[in-house]
């Protein structure tokens, strides 16, 4: 394969084709069906899949016998399925997701979640970076190798359409077409981050993770604060109690022995060595406000935090008004959604099992407390690579980017992954992304970073050339 080619060939479709594509798909607000229950009635799901389907067909006449179906099955999202054969042996996966998250507050003056903006080599906007890119980088790298006439094995990809909402309609999918899915010897998944945008990250870990929602209840409705403070316990208060039984309030350290695993050393050298490559970037990158400073004192230390310790987030919060809305009543409920992200080998539902009985135990003042988390999902560690691709991925690395490949975990969570690994236990995994430096997914601002991810396409055909003569 003819790097410099495969190069010359990714500026030409990301630029003419790809960009004003996905510039299109930021414009359409298909969240996940976790933010977006009413999804069907909306339609914006279903825009979402045939633009991607309709400029994929244009794209398959260039591979004989390939096939796309748009797969549906009764009460789940659709799912993109793409049949393409290959010259080589072996079963390339490719995985991918259209479905996004709610908007997010705090989008920069004249960009927003909807409202793609091409700033210097930045595309701007919800979903394209996670994960609308995936499918057209993953063509276009089978593209770039028929441009050459570089053989590849049989490709099979997969886009998904609810991978934000924890992926609960996969299996099924997955079960329904295993027949023709087979066993795979490879897996490529684009839905994951970098360390930087200097040369290619490999994924070797994703935490798993336990969402759900705390509440507590003290009254029946809402009482004049004079008449009831001192008298009523206060919800808040009792919620911030209970989580402290399972979260050190100083430290932020989890205090469940059910939520820790033991650290791998491969893992923990490789997070020394993801520490030396970007300094204070591990840390620096995020939009601290004021002078406030990361939990750890190591750069090492902060990625291990991030990537294969236990750690809960507040991500909601309901029962209260605006603080300009706020009157003097004592408020009946407080209901906090937590998302506890629990280490790659750690047992998701038991960890669950562990802080629904914590919390949910000896109420103070016998209040209403439930946590209702419907279940555990399991982490990932990746299995030890093959020389064939570890070769492979420096390779790629190298002729993008003149620098080696990089490996560190991510702390998100990506539940296909561990699916995968459950059912192809021999199965070869490329994890890797564009969600780097700033790019904050999920969040406001988020970006797509254009020459990143012509490189990353360009790594992916490399590898896929490499797998046909492994």
């Amino acid at each position: 394969m003819d790097f410099s080619r495969v190069a010359s060939f990714m500026d030409k479709i990301w630029d003419d084709e790809i960009i004003p594509v996905l510039t299109d798909y930021i414009r359409i607000p298909n969240k996940s069906p976790a933010f977006d229950a009413d999804w069907e009635k909306h339609g914006h799901m279903e825009k979402a899949v045939t633009m991607f389907a309709d400029w994929a067909r244009g794209k398959l006449q260039s591979f004989p016998g390939a096939a796309l179906e748009v797969v549906r099955l009764p009460k789940r999202t659709p799912l993109i399925f793409f049949d393409i054969p290959g010259e080589a042996s072996g079963t390339v996966l490719m995985y991918g997701h259209l479905d996004k998250q709610p908007e997010m507050a705090g989008w920069a003056e004249g960009t927003g979640p909807w409202q793609p903006v091409k700033k210097g080599d930045k595309l701007y906007g919800r979903g394209g970076a996670d994960d609308g890119y995936a499918m057209f980088a993953s063509i276009a790298a089978l593209l770039a190798l028929k441009e050459q006439g570089v053989a590849h094995g049989r490709a099979i990809i997969i886009i998904e359409a609810s991978e934000e909402s924890g992926s609960p309609d996969l299996p099924f999918y997955i079960d329904h077409l295993a027949a023709r899915i087979g066993t795979p010897d490879l897996v490529v998944c684009l839905d994951s981050g970098c360390g930087n945008y200097e040369q290619l990250w490999l994924t070797t870990s994703l935490r798993g993770m336990v969402i759900g929602n705390l509440t507590v209840r003290v009254t029946t409705e809402g009482v004049h604060s004079g008449a009831a403070s001192g008298i009523v316990p206060s919800s808040f208060r009792i919620l911030c109690s209970l989580l402290s039984r399972i979260e050190d309030q100083a430290t932020g350290r989890m205090a469940l022995a059910e939520l820790f695993v033991e650290i791998p050393q491969d893992r923990q050298a490789q997070a020394q060595q993801a520490a030396k490559i970007l300094g204070d970037e591990v840390w620096s990158e995020l939009p601290f406000a004021g002078t406030t400073k990361p939990m750890a004192g190591s750069n090492a230390e902060l990625i291990l935090e991030k990537t294969w310790r236990p750690q809960l987030a507040v991500t909601g919060m309901e029962g209260y008004p605006l603080p300009r809305n706020g009157g003097n009543v004592l408020l009946p409920y407080s209901v906090a959604k937590l998302s506890l992200r629990v280490p790659p080998t750690g047992d998701a539902e038991k960890a669950r099992i562990a802080v629904k009985a914590a919390l949910e135990k000896d109420a103070p003042y016998e209040a209403e407390v439930v946590f209702d988390a419907p279940r555990g999902e399991n982490g990932w560690n990746a299995p030890t690579l093959a020389p064939w691709l570890e070769a492979s991925l420096n390779k790629a690395s190298h002729g993008a980017f003149g620098k080696p490949v990089a490996y560190q975990g991510e702390g998100g969570s990506i539940p296909f992954m561990a699916m995968l690994g459950e059912k192809f236990p021999g199965t070869q995994f490329v994890v890797t992304g564009l969600l780097g430096p700033h790019s904050n997914a999920h969040g406001p601002n988020e970006f797509l970073h254009i020459p990143f991810a012509k490189k990353l396409a360009s790594s992916i055909a490399q590898v896929l050339a490499d797998h046909a003569v492994r």
